[in-house]
């Protein structure tokens, strides 16, 4: 629930023992009704998929492994450094997936 004097989320909190949400702009309310609480089980052992392998979406490059030598590598940047300097690739060997970084 939102409140209706600035949109926040509204927290539910404790004041002299008794249950209120509250946002941090002032706004109380005492009223639970409209609110309901989740009692069961959202997913089940049924409906939940397990992958055995992994499942690579990166872009692929051709770039030498210094472990093995295979010249396929997975790559992805970081901001790693400050924001006016360059990212900082980083690749995965297709072959025996060593994690190395190029920094140009």
């Amino acid at each position: 629930m939102f409140c209706p004097k600035c949109g926040s989320i509204l927290m539910p909190k404790t004041k002299n023992n008794k249950r209120v949400i509250e946002c941090s702009c002032g706004y109380k309310e005492k009223d639970f009704s409209s609110f309901k609480k989740i009692t069961e089980k959202v997913e089940t052992e049924e409906s939940m998929a397990v992958v055995d392998k992994e499942i690579d979406i990166l872009p692929e490059t051709e770039e030498e492994c210094s472990k093995c030598g295979h010249n396929i590598a997975s790559y992805w940047t970081v901001q790693t450094r400050a924001g006016d300097e360059p990212e900082t690739k980083f690749l995965k060997c297709k072959k025996c997936k060593h994690i190395w970084r190029d920094y140009s």
